[in-house]
C-alpha cells in the first residue's frame, strides 16, 4: 500500500492507523509548501489536490477518516473499528467520527485558512473569532461525553480515537483547549500510546528547523 502524505497534515491520522495496525506501507511525501499537491501528476491521483491519498493495489482512496476506517476494516484483528455486524457499536463509532470531522475540524480549518492559506487581503479576523466560538461550543459537547470515559466510542482504542485525538491536538495549537480538563487528559493518554505520531507542535517545529 502506498500513502501520499505530508508531515503533520491530516495524513498523520492515516500514518497513526498504520502504526497501530503494525502494517507496512510505502510513504510518498508530498511537498505542500512547494506546491506539489497542485502539480498535474498529483491531480491525476486526487483531483481535489489534497492529502492524504491511499493507493491499495489500484484502489485509490481519499479523505483521512475514510482511509482510516478502510484500513481498520481491512485488518480486523486489531479491532480498530467495530464490525459492520455490531450495528449499535458501529453507529456510535461513526457518530463520533462524523462529529469530529464536521463540528470540530471545520472551525480549525477555517482558522488555518484565514491565518496562512488565503492571500492576506482575503483573511478575516472576525471569521477566526466565529470559528473559535463554534469550536468551543462543540468541544463542550465532547467534554461532557468524555466524563468517566477512557475512549471516545466503546471500551477500547479505535480509529475514532485517532481522528479525535489528532483534531484536539490541532486545537491545542490555537490554545483552544484551556478549559477542557477531560479533553486534555484524554489527549495526553492517546499520545502516550507507543504507536502515536509526534504531537503537532513537535512535528511543525521539526519541519522549521
Amino acid at each position: 500500500m502506498k500513502l501520499y502524505e505530508a508531515g503533520p497534515a491530516r495524513s498523520a491520522r492515516v500514518r497513526w492507523t498504520f502504526q497501530e495496525l503494525g502494517v507496512d506501507f510505502e510513504s510518498v511525501p508530498i511537498g505542500m509548501m512547494a506546491g506539489e499537491h497542485r502539480k498535474p501528476e498529483f491531480l491525476a491521483i486526487n483531483p481535489a489536490g489534497k492529502i492524504p491519498v491511499l493507493d491499495d493495489d489500484g484502489l485509490v482512496l481519499t479523505e483521512s477518516a475514510a482511509i482510516c476506517i478502510y484500513l481498520a476494516d481491512k485488518f480486523p484483528a486489531k479491532q480498530l473499528a467495530p464490525s459492520p455486524t455490531e450495528v449499535q457499536q458501529r453507529a456510535q463509532f461513526l457518530r463520533w467520527i462524523f462529529f469530529c470531522v464536521t463540528e470540530l475540524e471545520q472551525p480549525l480549518w477555517r482558522t488555518a485558512r484565514h491565518q496562512f492559506v488565503y492571500p492576506e487581503e482575503k483573511r478575516l479576523a472576525a471569521d477566526i473569532e466565529l470559528a473559535q466560538q463554534e469550536f468551543l461550543a462543540m468541544a463542550a459537547v465532547l467534554e461532557a461525553h468524555m466524563q468517566g470515559r477512557f475512549f471516545v466510542a466503546g471500551d477500547h482504542f479505535t480509529v475514532a480515537d485517532i481522528i479525535t485525538a489528532y483534531t484536539l491536538d490541532w486545537a491545542t495549537m490555537y490554545g483552544w483547549l484551556t478549559n477542557f480538563p477531560a479533553l486534555n487528559a484524554y489527549l495526553e493518554r492517546m499520545y502516550q500510546r507507543p504507536a502515536a505520531p509526534p504531537r503537532m507542535a513537535v512535528a511543525f517545529a521539526a519541519m522549521n528547523r
